[in-house]
């Protein structure tokens, strides 16, 4: 019997554990973290060998597989220790996928990715195709394998491509491509470029690459590298061959054959970002052979991720807008160019390094007042302080968001969209969200 090890006990090492379990394997789970209770339980019910607080070298070091958990970075002692003694470590995504002949549909990116493949799902589903969704969104990959299907609508990080040696999409996609997790990257951009571009490296000419054509970082990767894969690019600005793209506000699908899609006007979703989401979705679902009926009914009625310019209360005709999702720049940007009223901002967090010059013509623009929701805000009074007449820090969501229900009046917008990573204060962007909108509630 041969042994797998699994490092990390949260959503994907414990669909692992219960993958390797599954298919007959000796199954060891090390977390050098805390494990939470409902993954505890999960390995006690299925009796999964397992240990937290710590990493037992001789019990993960006798393994003939190891699965690492995309959170844990490779310069890490225990990854080295194996690396060195040529035992191979790969992500969870990667031992899933030799477990399926499932047609697999990867989505990456800086941004987007999340909303990008609930629609691709949301669309597959209302076409009545037999599919999952999984990856960095909802439940792991590995465990949703073990009762196989048809389709997988994948969204996939960086680091959960890292991590792979012969994945392959039938169809992927990239979003979008800006500087994000630079630390992981010797705070190499070019690093985390070829990070992305993974995604297509196992792609033979009978795959498909959608691409922002729009984006200069990914045009010119694809323009200096060969790429095995069939090319379809999606652009706001110009009109592509075998691709998708706008005319008179109607999405355009030109691939084979002309399909008229639908005016961008009737997108439940609103923002320029969201009409690219809505084209890289569009056009996965033609390549499929989905009706473009479907394709249209299932846009209109898409109601998009939670955390992601998430409407959630309006209160003395103030807007309050969760984009806890928000966890770098660039979704910011979105964030703040979709917003057409006087806004109070609540930014910060964790700083990766960011450089916030993008955001200043939206800002002084838009952003009738900032709120610093961060631990060391220095960065943001050094980038905004001249830009606003209010600008206040604290450390607490209930107290930001009553300084913006006291600042903002009717006719205008509280929008959180941190631009930061969340584990100064909360647990996680999912933990800000939610605590965001249980204050807004509360006034």
């Amino acid at each position: 019997m041969k042994r797998l090890v699994i490092l990390g006990g949260g959503e994907s090492g414990v669909g692992a554990a219960l993958l390797g379990k599954d298919k007959k394997y000796e199954v060891f789970l090390s977390d050098s973290g805390k494990i939470d209770k409902k993954y505890k339980d999960v390995l006690i019910h299925n009796g999964i060998e397992w240990e937290d607080g710590t990493h037992t070298e001789s019990k993960i070091l006798g393994a003939d597989l190891v699965v690492k958990s995309p959170g844990i970075p490779d310069q890490v002692s225990i990854v080295k220790k194996l690396r060195n003694a040529a035992i191979s470590v790969v992500s969870e995504i990667e031992f899933a996928a030799t477990f399926t002949s499932g047609n697999i549909i990867g989505i990456t990116g800086s941004n987007g990715k999340t909303t990008t493949t609930m629609m691709v799902y949301h669309i597959l589903r209302q076409a009545g195709l037999d599919v999952a969704m999984g990856g960095n969104i909802g439940e792991s990959f590995a465990k949703q394998v073990i009762n196989d299907t048809s389709n997988y609508v994948l969204e996939l990080s960086s680091f959960q491509l890292d991590g792979i040696q012969s994945f392959r999409p039938h169809i992927a996609v990239i979003t979008n491509i800006t500087p994000d997790h630079l630390d992981r990257y010797d705070h190499k951009f070019e690093n985390y470029i070829d990070s992305k571009f993974r995604i297509v490296m196992n792609q033979t000419s009978k795959d498909y690459l959608l691409y922002d054509s729009d984006d200069e970082v990914i045009t010119s990767y694809i323009k200096n590298h060969p790429i095995q894969s069939q090319l379809v690019p999606f652009s706001l600005s110009k009109v592509v061959a075998n691709g998708t793209y706008l005319e008179q506000n109607n999405i355009i699908i030109e691939f084979n054959n002309r399909d008229i899609i639908m005016p961008t006007s009737n997108l439940a979703l609103e923002g320029k970002h969201n009409v690219k989401n809505a084209m890289a979705a569009a056009t996965v679902a033609h390549l499929l052979k989905i009706r473009k009926a479907t394709i249209r009914e299932s846009l209109e009625g898409f109601q998009g991720a939670e955390h992601r310019l998430e409407q959630v209360l309006t209160i003395n005709k103030v807007k309050y807008v969760n984009d806890s999702k928000a966890t770098n720049v660039n979704a910011t940007y979105y964030a703040l160019e979709s917003m057409n009223v006087p806004t109070v901002w609540i930014v910060g967090g964790v700083d990766k390094g960011n450089d916030y010059t993008s955001l200043f013509p939206f800002v002084n623009e838009k952003v009738k007042a900032i709120i610093c929701l961060g631990k060391d805000n220095e960065a943001l009074f050094d980038a905004f302080g001249n830009m606003v007449d209010i600008i206040i820090e604290t450390q607490y969501m209930s107290e930001a968001v009553k300084i913006a229900y006291n600042v903002a009046i009717a006719g205008e917008a509280v929008l959180l969209s941190p631009a930061c990573a969340s584990f100064d204060l909360f647990e996680s962007y999912e933990d800000r969200g939610q605590q965001f909108k249980s204050a807004v509630r509360k006034l």
